[in-house]
């Protein structure tokens, strides 16, 4: 296999492609629905269309994808694309959402690449390489020796709106504060870059997490399922943070039993 140095680049010129395409297309209508609020636009077809036959071309590595699935085995290797994260912004106007490319080799993310053009965000990440990120805060990632306790300091965590109320009440209990950017790619980029101490969902899919997995700990961070297991393809959610806020929100999932009703 090519290296993942070399396959970043490659994956990174192809976001590149498609970036005037996602700008000129905001607020498109949906135009397949696939279940209840959740639908896809001409654009993300289009995008990964686009993705699938230059990676593919590119690489000769096979691609699954959001929108068109895949034969690609994520248990060898693949490619992982999310043409929209966070379509439903994106129909609406809301610049919360990007495009998301990462590479899995035996189930594990090796290469990430996330364009959130409309809020002036990206992340580069591949084994090999020190984390590349723009737009984020000067001061980087909150995980440090040095970075204060969340009830001392922000605690802001990236969550879904599925995320179950019992959790969410829970985490604002203990001083923490949820956050809903309504793409969750994003929410654990926000933390790779310190904007948020930490993100929690319980989504099965890889397109939406395998690129935050890599983001997260290319910053220093901790990733892991919601039962506190090794991130895999296979994962149903993911749990991202600093040390302290990582653990804090895995031992709210146990306290409220929510992680059994998700797996």
């Amino acid at each position: 296999m090519t290296s993942p140095l070399e396959l970043v680049a490659m994956a990174e010129a192809v976001v590149d492609d498609v970036e005037q395409l996602f700008i000129d297309g905001l607020g498109a209508t949906p135009a397949r629905f696939k279940g209840e609020g959740d639908f896809a636009t001409e654009v993300d077809l289009a995008i990964e269309a686009h993705l699938r036959s230059a990676l593919t071309q590119m690489t000769g590595i096979g691609v699954y994808g959001e929108e068109g699935g895949g034969d690609a085995d994520l248990n060898q290797t693949a490619w992982v694309v999310d043409p929209i994260d966070g379509t439903a912004n994106y129909a609406a106007g809301n610049p919360m959402c990007g495009t998301v490319v990462s590479l899995v080799h035996e189930g594990k993310p090796i290469v990430a690449i996330a364009n959130f053009p409309l809020v002036g965000r990206r992340l580069v990440a591949a084994h090999g390489m020190e984390l590349r990120t723009l737009g984020g805060p000067k001061s980087g990632f909150g995980g440090g020796q040095d970075a204060l306790a969340f009830e001392d300091s922000r605690g802001h965590i990236g969550c879904s709106s599925h995320l179950p109320t019992t959790l969410f009440d829970d985490l604002r209990s203990i001083g923490l504060r949820p956050r809903m950017s309504g793409s969750v790619c994003l929410d654990s980029a926000f933390v790779a870059q310190g904007v948020f101490d930490g993100a929690v969902n319980f989504s099965p899919h890889p397109w939406d997490n395998a690129a935050g997995v890599l983001f997260v700990q290319s910053a220093g961070g901790v990733a892991t399922d919601p039962q506190g297991n090794p991130w895999t393809t296979a994962s149903k959610g993911l749990v991202v943070g600093t040390e302290q806020v990582h653990a804090t929100i895995l031992d709210a999932i146990e306290r409220t039993g929510v992680g059994n009703r998700q797996s």
